[in-house]
């Protein structure tokens, strides 16, 4: 069994975050995803999940309006506001997936003692097409861009949740 995966129950739900740099466009979109994707399968009680930056540039706004309408186009709801990801975040969370390797060097290095490293992902690690394993950050490209991530974030999304539907506990 991979480090990262457990039992997933009712009663012990697993927890995941999704990491961007201002958790206004990738990180929001792949939880809405998620969200979207577990309530598809029937589990909503499974699973608890939350996205979270880097850095606090944009604490407590929604998801870019870019980001909104793309998701929108395909039915997808983005409910999160964004914040800054802390300490506490390694603790409480079974995975934490960086939508680039940036992101990835700057969790990564909340972690001073080297204790949550297993927990760690890149969120292309499920991507079927991993490309160069970073998810763009399409903040200043046009619609085209949003789209592609979207894309990107989707394939992966139904790959992660593939792997973790095989430890839900019925």
């Amino acid at each position: 069994m991979k480090p990262y995966l457990r039992s997933i129950t009712r009663a012990n739900p697993y927890k995941l975050c999704f990491v961007c740099l201002g958790n206004i466009c990738r990180s929001p979109t792949v939880e809405g995803l998620f969200i979207h994707r577990v309530r598809e399968a029937g589990l909503e009680n499974y699973f608890y999940i939350d996205s979270a930056g880097t850095a606090a540039y944009h604490v407590g706004e929604g998801a870019n309006s870019k980001s909104q309408a793309t998701a929108n186009k395909h039915g997808v709801h983005l409910p999160s506001r964004a914040r800054k990801l802390e300490y506490a975040d390694l603790e409480e969370f079974d995975l934490i997936l960086a939508m680039d390797s940036e992101n990835f060097q700057n969790i990564s290095q909340l972690d001073r003692k080297g204790k949550f490293g297993d927990k760690i992902k890149m969120m292309r690690d499920f991507d079927p097409n991993p490309d160069d394993g970073n998810v763009p950050d399409p903040y200043y490209g046009g619609m085209q861009g949003f789209e592609n991530v979207f894309q990107i974030l989707d394939r992966s999304s139904k790959e992660l949740l593939s792997e973790l539907k095989e430890y839900v506990e019925k």
